[in-house]
Protein backbone atom coordinates (compact mmCIF):
# COMPACT_ATOMS: atom_id res chain seq x y z
CA UNK A 1 0.00 0.00 0.00
CA UNK A 2 1.70 3.49 -1.55
CA UNK A 3 1.64 6.38 0.91
CA UNK A 4 -0.17 9.40 0.36
CA UNK A 5 2.78 12.53 -0.61
CA UNK A 6 1.69 15.36 1.55
CA UNK A 7 1.60 18.61 -0.03
CA UNK A 8 4.46 20.82 0.68
CA UNK A 9 3.30 24.23 2.99
CA UNK A 10 6.76 25.49 2.74
CA UNK A 11 7.63 26.31 -0.95
CA UNK A 12 10.48 28.52 -0.52
CA UNK A 13 12.58 25.57 1.39
CA UNK A 14 15.51 24.04 -0.88
CA UNK A 15 15.58 26.98 -2.76
CA UNK A 16 18.82 29.38 -3.13
CA UNK A 17 18.81 32.39 -1.35
CA UNK A 18 19.04 34.28 -4.76
CA UNK A 19 15.53 32.76 -5.88
CA UNK A 20 13.75 33.37 -2.92
CA UNK A 21 15.09 37.03 -3.37
CA UNK A 22 15.24 37.24 -6.98
CA UNK A 23 11.67 39.98 -7.61
CA UNK A 24 13.31 42.32 -4.44
CA UNK A 25 17.03 42.32 -5.51
CA UNK A 26 16.78 42.52 -9.39
CA UNK A 27 15.22 46.38 -9.21
CA UNK A 28 18.52 47.48 -7.27
CA UNK A 29 20.87 45.65 -9.53
CA UNK A 30 19.15 47.87 -12.33
CA UNK A 31 19.76 50.91 -9.78
CA UNK A 32 23.55 50.10 -8.73
CA UNK A 33 25.53 51.57 -11.68
CA UNK A 34 23.41 54.68 -11.33
CA UNK A 35 23.70 54.86 -7.41
CA UNK A 36 27.57 54.55 -7.36
CA UNK A 37 28.18 56.85 -10.08
CA UNK A 38 25.54 59.68 -8.05
CA UNK A 39 27.77 59.13 -5.38
CA UNK A 40 31.17 59.00 -6.85
CA UNK A 41 30.09 62.04 -8.49
CA UNK A 42 27.90 63.88 -6.37
CA UNK A 43 27.83 62.97 -2.96
CA UNK A 44 31.16 62.65 -2.28
CA UNK A 45 32.30 66.30 -4.04
CA UNK A 46 29.89 67.65 -1.75
CA UNK A 47 31.55 66.40 1.47
CA UNK A 48 35.23 67.05 0.19
CA UNK A 49 34.14 70.94 -0.95
CA UNK A 50 33.27 70.89 2.71
CA UNK A 51 36.91 69.20 3.86
CA UNK A 52 38.51 71.44 1.50
CA UNK A 53 36.70 74.58 2.65
CA UNK A 54 38.63 74.22 5.84
CA UNK A 55 42.03 74.47 4.44
CA UNK A 56 44.38 76.91 2.69
CA UNK A 57 45.25 74.65 -0.45
CA UNK A 58 46.39 76.34 -4.15
CA UNK A 59 45.21 72.91 -5.76
CA UNK A 60 49.21 71.73 -6.06
CA UNK A 61 50.64 71.82 -2.42
CA UNK A 62 50.07 70.40 0.86
CA UNK A 63 46.81 71.39 2.40
CA UNK A 64 47.34 73.43 5.61
CA UNK A 65 44.02 72.82 7.41
CA UNK A 66 43.26 76.31 9.20
CA UNK A 67 39.45 75.62 10.26
CA UNK A 68 36.77 78.15 10.11
CA UNK A 69 39.55 80.71 9.01
CA UNK A 70 38.07 81.07 5.52
CA UNK A 71 33.92 81.56 6.60
CA UNK A 72 35.03 84.27 8.83
CA UNK A 73 37.04 85.74 6.20
CA UNK A 74 33.78 85.27 3.76
CA UNK A 75 32.02 87.87 6.59
CA UNK A 76 34.23 90.40 5.68
CA UNK A 77 35.02 90.10 2.20
CA UNK A 78 33.15 92.93 0.30
CA UNK A 79 33.29 91.42 -2.58
CA UNK A 80 31.28 88.54 -1.29
CA UNK A 81 28.16 90.36 -0.48
CA UNK A 82 28.19 91.82 -3.62
CA UNK A 83 27.96 88.35 -5.21
CA UNK A 84 25.23 87.61 -2.49
CA UNK A 85 23.55 90.64 -3.79
CA UNK A 86 23.08 90.12 -7.38
CA UNK A 87 22.24 86.39 -6.50
CA UNK A 88 19.42 87.58 -4.83
CA UNK A 89 18.19 90.12 -7.18
CA UNK A 90 18.82 87.13 -10.00
CA UNK A 91 16.76 84.91 -7.57
CA UNK A 92 13.85 86.98 -7.44
CA UNK A 93 13.55 88.16 -11.31
CA UNK A 94 14.43 84.81 -12.51
CA UNK A 95 11.24 83.69 -11.03
CA UNK A 96 9.42 85.54 -13.75
CA UNK A 97 10.34 83.24 -16.04
CA UNK A 98 7.70 80.48 -14.61
CA UNK A 99 4.26 83.04 -15.29
CA UNK A 100 6.14 83.74 -18.27
CA UNK A 101 6.11 80.03 -19.18
CA UNK A 102 2.71 79.63 -18.16
CA UNK A 103 1.15 82.27 -20.34
CA UNK A 104 3.08 81.20 -23.14
CA UNK A 105 2.16 77.63 -22.72
CA UNK A 106 -1.50 78.61 -22.17
CA UNK A 107 -1.30 80.47 -25.70
CA UNK A 108 0.69 77.56 -27.50
CA UNK A 109 -1.87 75.25 -26.46
CA UNK A 110 -4.77 76.65 -28.37
CA UNK A 111 -5.48 75.62 -31.83
CA UNK A 112 -5.03 78.74 -33.96
CA UNK A 113 -3.27 79.36 -37.37
CA UNK A 114 0.58 78.72 -37.30
CA UNK A 115 0.67 77.15 -34.03
CA UNK A 116 3.19 75.25 -35.43
CA UNK A 117 5.34 78.52 -36.14
CA UNK A 118 4.89 79.97 -32.96
CA UNK A 119 6.27 77.09 -30.80
CA UNK A 120 9.30 76.70 -32.91
CA UNK A 121 10.08 80.21 -32.16
CA UNK A 122 9.48 80.42 -28.58
CA UNK A 123 10.73 76.63 -28.50
CA UNK A 124 14.17 78.19 -30.22
CA UNK A 125 16.30 79.39 -27.35
CA UNK A 126 16.19 76.44 -25.19
CA UNK A 127 17.84 74.74 -27.77
CA UNK A 128 20.52 77.22 -28.25
CA UNK A 129 23.83 77.52 -26.44
CA UNK A 130 23.85 79.89 -23.59
CA UNK A 131 26.86 81.04 -25.07
CA UNK A 132 25.15 82.01 -27.93
CA UNK A 133 22.35 83.69 -25.72
CA UNK A 134 25.29 86.09 -24.19
CA UNK A 135 26.96 87.09 -27.51
CA UNK A 136 23.49 88.44 -29.05
CA UNK A 137 22.75 90.36 -26.08
CA UNK A 138 26.08 91.39 -26.08
CA UNK A 139 25.64 92.70 -29.04
CA UNK A 140 22.03 93.81 -28.63
CA UNK A 141 23.29 96.08 -25.48
CA UNK A 142 26.16 97.55 -27.71
CA UNK A 143 26.33 100.92 -27.44
CA UNK A 144 27.13 102.38 -30.38
CA UNK A 145 25.50 99.52 -32.81
CA UNK A 146 23.40 97.70 -30.79
CA UNK A 147 19.31 97.29 -31.40
CA UNK A 148 18.47 98.94 -28.16
CA UNK A 149 20.23 102.05 -28.33
CA UNK A 150 18.77 102.30 -32.32
CA UNK A 151 15.75 101.58 -30.84
CA UNK A 152 16.02 104.19 -27.59
CA UNK A 153 17.38 106.47 -30.53
CA UNK A 154 14.18 106.40 -32.80
CA UNK A 155 12.67 107.92 -29.17
CA UNK A 156 14.93 110.54 -28.63
CA UNK A 157 16.58 108.62 -25.70
CA UNK A 158 20.36 108.64 -25.46
CA UNK A 159 22.55 105.68 -25.50
CA UNK A 160 22.87 103.47 -22.67
CA UNK A 161 25.75 100.68 -22.06
CA UNK A 162 23.73 98.55 -20.22
CA UNK A 163 26.75 96.06 -19.73
CA UNK A 164 29.25 99.07 -18.73
CA UNK A 165 26.92 100.69 -16.58
CA UNK A 166 27.25 99.14 -12.60
CA UNK A 167 23.29 99.93 -12.07
CA UNK A 168 22.23 98.22 -14.81
CA UNK A 169 24.52 95.88 -15.62
CA UNK A 170 22.72 92.99 -13.32
CA UNK A 171 19.66 93.55 -14.71
CA UNK A 172 21.01 93.32 -18.36
CA UNK A 173 22.76 90.07 -17.70
CA UNK A 174 19.20 88.86 -16.11
CA UNK A 175 17.27 89.68 -18.83
CA UNK A 176 19.40 87.67 -21.23
CA UNK A 177 19.08 84.19 -19.20
CA UNK A 178 15.10 85.16 -18.72
CA UNK A 179 14.92 84.56 -22.56
CA UNK A 180 15.81 80.46 -22.68
CA UNK A 181 14.40 80.16 -18.93
CA UNK A 182 11.25 81.07 -20.34
CA UNK A 183 11.32 79.07 -22.94
CA UNK A 184 12.30 76.06 -21.01
CA UNK A 185 9.28 76.84 -18.52
CA UNK A 186 7.17 77.09 -21.08
CA UNK A 187 7.68 73.31 -22.29
CA UNK A 188 7.41 72.07 -18.44
CA UNK A 189 3.95 73.53 -18.99
CA UNK A 190 2.56 72.38 -22.12
CA UNK A 191 3.97 68.95 -21.16
CA UNK A 192 1.44 69.74 -18.23
CA UNK A 193 -1.22 71.23 -20.16
CA UNK A 194 -1.34 67.53 -21.89
CA UNK A 195 -2.29 65.90 -18.70
CA UNK A 196 -4.98 68.01 -17.85
CA UNK A 197 -8.22 66.31 -17.03
CA UNK A 198 -10.85 67.43 -19.64
CA UNK A 199 -13.68 66.01 -17.71
CA UNK A 200 -12.62 68.75 -14.70
CA UNK A 201 -12.32 71.65 -17.41
CA UNK A 202 -16.01 70.85 -18.33
CA UNK A 203 -17.03 70.03 -14.53
CA UNK A 204 -15.76 73.45 -14.02
CA UNK A 205 -17.56 74.88 -17.39
CA UNK A 206 -20.87 73.75 -16.08
CA UNK A 207 -19.95 75.14 -12.93
CA UNK A 208 -19.67 78.60 -14.34
CA UNK A 209 -16.19 78.89 -14.23
CA UNK A 210 -14.17 80.64 -16.69
CA UNK A 211 -10.47 82.95 -17.35
CA UNK A 212 -9.00 83.35 -14.32
CA UNK A 213 -11.75 81.42 -12.47
CA UNK A 214 -11.32 78.42 -14.37
CA UNK A 215 -7.05 78.06 -14.37
CA UNK A 216 -6.76 79.01 -10.29
CA UNK A 217 -9.25 76.82 -9.09
CA UNK A 218 -9.09 74.27 -12.17
CA UNK A 219 -6.02 74.09 -14.09
CA UNK A 220 -3.35 75.40 -12.02
CA UNK A 221 -3.76 72.74 -9.59
CA UNK A 222 -3.07 70.37 -11.80
CA UNK A 223 -0.11 71.69 -12.87
CA UNK A 224 1.68 71.35 -9.67
CA UNK A 225 4.07 68.65 -10.77
CA UNK A 226 5.46 70.92 -13.45
CA UNK A 227 5.24 74.05 -11.61
CA UNK A 228 7.56 72.67 -8.67
CA UNK A 229 9.91 71.23 -11.68
CA UNK A 230 9.83 74.90 -13.07
CA UNK A 231 10.69 76.50 -9.34
CA UNK A 232 13.28 73.97 -8.35
CA UNK A 233 15.37 74.31 -11.91
CA UNK A 234 14.52 78.03 -12.28
CA UNK A 235 16.14 78.21 -8.63
CA UNK A 236 19.10 76.19 -9.47
CA UNK A 237 19.71 78.01 -12.65
CA UNK A 238 19.87 81.54 -11.39
CA UNK A 239 21.96 80.82 -8.39
CA UNK A 240 24.48 79.47 -10.17
CA UNK A 241 24.98 81.44 -13.31
CA UNK A 242 27.87 81.55 -14.45
CA UNK A 243 28.32 81.39 -18.18
CA UNK A 244 26.08 84.15 -19.16
CA UNK A 245 28.09 86.32 -16.52
CA UNK A 246 31.54 85.05 -18.14
CA UNK A 247 30.72 85.54 -21.74
CA UNK A 248 28.79 89.16 -21.26
CA UNK A 249 30.89 90.49 -18.84
CA UNK A 250 33.11 88.55 -17.49
CA UNK A 251 32.29 89.71 -13.65
CA UNK A 252 32.82 93.53 -14.37
CA UNK A 253 32.47 96.77 -14.42
CA UNK A 254 34.38 96.80 -11.18
CA UNK A 255 33.33 93.69 -10.51
CA UNK A 256 29.51 94.21 -9.90
CA UNK A 257 28.18 91.60 -12.18
CA UNK A 258 29.46 88.54 -10.16
CA UNK A 259 27.31 86.40 -8.36
CA UNK A 260 28.54 83.57 -6.00
CA UNK A 261 29.32 80.67 -8.62
CA UNK A 262 31.39 83.61 -10.97
CA UNK A 263 33.36 84.88 -7.63
CA UNK A 264 34.01 81.20 -6.37
CA UNK A 265 35.83 80.57 -9.81
CA UNK A 266 37.33 84.11 -9.72
CA UNK A 267 38.99 83.54 -6.61
CA UNK A 268 39.99 79.47 -6.85
CA UNK A 269 40.84 79.77 -10.16
CA UNK A 270 41.92 82.96 -11.95
CA UNK A 271 43.32 86.37 -10.54
CA UNK A 272 42.94 85.58 -6.87
CA UNK A 273 46.12 83.12 -6.43
CA UNK A 274 44.41 79.92 -6.54
CA UNK A 275 42.46 80.31 -3.57
CA UNK A 276 40.65 76.42 -3.22
CA UNK A 277 40.35 76.99 0.53
CA UNK A 278 38.21 79.70 0.06
CA UNK A 279 36.87 78.95 -3.62
CA UNK A 280 34.76 76.09 -1.67
CA UNK A 281 33.85 78.08 1.09
CA UNK A 282 31.77 79.98 -1.19
CA UNK A 283 31.11 76.87 -2.88
CA UNK A 284 29.58 75.25 0.60
CA UNK A 285 27.13 78.78 1.44
CA UNK A 286 26.22 78.33 -2.29
CA UNK A 287 25.00 74.92 -1.61
CA UNK A 288 23.67 75.54 1.54
CA UNK A 289 21.52 78.08 0.09
CA UNK A 290 20.15 76.01 -2.81
CA UNK A 291 19.51 73.08 -0.18
CA UNK A 292 17.35 75.36 2.14
CA UNK A 293 14.98 76.73 -1.01
CA UNK A 294 14.76 73.14 -2.40
CA UNK A 295 14.00 71.37 1.07
CA UNK A 296 11.48 74.38 1.27
CA UNK A 297 9.65 73.52 -2.04
CA UNK A 298 9.84 69.64 -1.42
CA UNK A 299 8.30 70.09 1.98
CA UNK A 300 5.87 71.99 0.70
CA UNK A 301 4.56 69.77 -1.81
CA UNK A 302 4.71 66.64 0.58
CA UNK A 303 2.39 68.66 3.42
CA UNK A 304 0.07 69.16 0.04
CA UNK A 305 -0.14 65.69 -1.18
CA UNK A 306 -0.27 64.06 3.27
CA UNK A 307 -3.35 66.76 3.46
CA UNK A 308 -4.81 65.53 0.53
Amino acid sequence: MTQATLPDTHPGRGRSWWRRNQIGITPWLFLAPGIAFFALYVIFPIFQSFDVSLHAWDGLGEPRYIGMENYAELAEDPAFYTSLRNNVIWLLLYLLAIPAGLFIALFLNQTVTGIRLYKSLFFFPFVISQVVVGLVFTWFYDPTFGLLNIVLGWVGLGPVNVLGDPAYVTYGIIAAGLWPQTAYCMILYLTGLNAVNPEQIEAGRLDGAKGWRMLWHVVLPQLRPATFIAFVVTIIGALRSFDLISIMTNGGPFGESRVLSFYMFEVALSEYGFRMGYGAAIAVVLFVIMLLFIAYFLWSMYREERDR
